[in-house]
């Protein structure tokens, strides 16, 4: 305890009584100036807080004469309760401005049109892909679908190119491992229907793969259809009469196509399949290189060498397969130019279809 001499306590009345009229006007002066509520918390922190100045002048009433202490008690709690009261409407003056500056700012003009909203739209090569499998599907395929990640067994050497063998180079791919990779075409999906099949066996693979080739008219990643269609006598006249059907189908009856000799280590004997250039009608354009023509997929009746590895007997089972680049579809369909187009994310591009 602090023990106050009889002659300070005497003043100490007439100091307190300074201090307390000193801490209303200066309270009162500062609750003019504010126009902001953590202003005001702050305010009241200062002058009411637990270590606030009229708390600390409050505290120092012991310190009073006794004729005085009731008086100076009476007079501190008159300030007190006129500062919150002037804080209370300061509070309330406050949170009117603030909202007032609210309706202001956020204003919104019930007068303007509303915002139509921009539905999305199907991408080009979903509608594509979802084109052709209802094609095929009306032909009597099945859809199949595997995995993008592959093991170079079903990628390759299931396909009749075992390791190091030249035809690998075509479709260099991205490699996980040794015997992991990502798919470079939906053959795979064939093998693996084919091991839990017996036949007839009549399905179409969509679906991405993946090469390291980027180009304005290859991608590193790309969508492939392929069809396969094994069974007791399956011949190439069924091949070319699926893919007849198709291109007259998809590209209108006008549309002429013809069948090449190619290679390809799954099929034996293989074909590429051309059809007339749908820019110029086959008399020669840029897009064909004058040929008046256009590669659209390859194809060929399975070579026997894939049936050892499903189980199949070739003496009793045939087939064919094909298989066509959506991406490649698309661009005839459509005359687009740069396969890069298709994943640019331009809305511009996407609306035109």
């Amino acid at each position: 305890m602090v023990l106050v001499p009889a002659f300070v306590s005497r003043n100490y009345g007439v100091i307190m009584e300074e201090q307390l009229e000193k801490i209303r006007d200066e309270a009162y002066a500062l609750i003019e100036k504010i126009d902001d509520e953590k202003d005001l918390a702050d305010l009241k922190t200062r002058f009411l807080g637990r270590k606030g100045e009229l708390t600390s002048v409050l505290r120092g009433i012991k310190g009073v004469a006794k004729e005085e202490r009731a008086k100076m008690g009476q007079m501190a709690n008159k300030v007190k309760v006129a500062l919150e009261e002037r804080l209370d409407q300061a509070e309330t003056d406050i949170k009117k401005k603030v909202e007032e500056r609210k309706l202001v700012s956020e204003f919104v003009d019930v007068t303007l049109p509303g915002r139509r909203s921009i539905p999305g739209r199907e991408h080009v090569l979903n509608k594509v892909t979802r084109e052709l499998i209802e094609i095929f599907a009306g032909l009597g395929f099945r859809l199949a679908e595997g995995p993008e990640v592959e093991l170079d067994y079903y990628n390759f050497e299931a396909l009749n190119m075992p390791r190091d063998h030249p035809a690998r180079d075509m479709q260099d791919t991205f490699y996980f491992s040794e015997n992991v990779v990502l798919r470079t075409h939906t053959s795979p999906v064939q093998i693996r229907t084919m091991e839990k099949t017996r036949p007839p066996v009549r399905v179409i693979c969509p679906g991405k793969v993946y090469r390291r080739d980027a180009d304005m008219t290859h991608s590193p990643m790309f969508m492939q259809i392929e069809g396969l269609w094994v069974d007791e006598g399956i011949s190439m006249a069924d091949l070319k009469g699926i893919l007849i059907a198709f291109v007259h189908e998809y590209f209108g009856k006008e549309i002429g196509l013809r069948f090449r000799p190619s290679f390809f280590p799954f099929t034996e004997p293989s074909a590429e399949v051309d059809i007339q250039c749908v820019i110029c009608g086959g008399s020669g354009c840029r897009t064909c290189s004058h040929t008046g023509w256009l590669e659209i997929l390859g194809s060929g009746m399975v070579n026997p060498a894939l049936h050892g590895f499903v189980g199949y007997d070739p003496e009793i089972y045939t087939g064919f397969a094909f298989g066509l680049g959506i991406e490649r579809v698309a661009m005839l369909k459509y005359g687009i130019p740069d396969i890069r187009t298709f994943y640019e994310n331009d809305i511009r591009f996407i609306n035109q279809f």
